[in-house]
């Protein structure tokens, strides 16, 4: 017993007993969660100055007629589509060039 009451088996490993790579696996999780809030936070500033330089209404001239939105609608809209888009195409690619399973 140790002189606290603890058996020795049980007391928890201090920062000398961690291997090396093991706190290198730690350290390097933790600066991947800090650019991951870092990159959101700075993701977060561009879109809000996005909205904050776009905000004006612009007239749209459509084939049948013409409206007026918000100039940020227009981009975030087609920004969704366009992503919307490249999603719907490489799963079509991906299903017109699999192989075909031998019979």
């Amino acid at each position: 017993m140790s002189a606290e009451g603890i058996p020795p088996e049980t007391t928890p490993p201090t920062q000398a007993d961690e291997p090396r790579a093991d706190r290198l696996r730690r350290h390097s999780r933790h600066t991947g969660l800090y650019v991951w809030a870092f990159s959101l936070v700075a993701l977060l500033v561009v879109l809000i100055a996005l909205i904050a330089a776009n905000a004006r209404q612009v007239k749209l001239s459509w084939v049948v007629g013409t409206s007026h939105a918000s100039l940020v609608w227009i981009i975030l809209a087609a920004s969704v589509l366009g992503w919307l888009l490249g999603i719907i195409t490489s799963v079509v690619f991906r299903l017109r060039t699999r192989r075909k399973p031998s019979a």
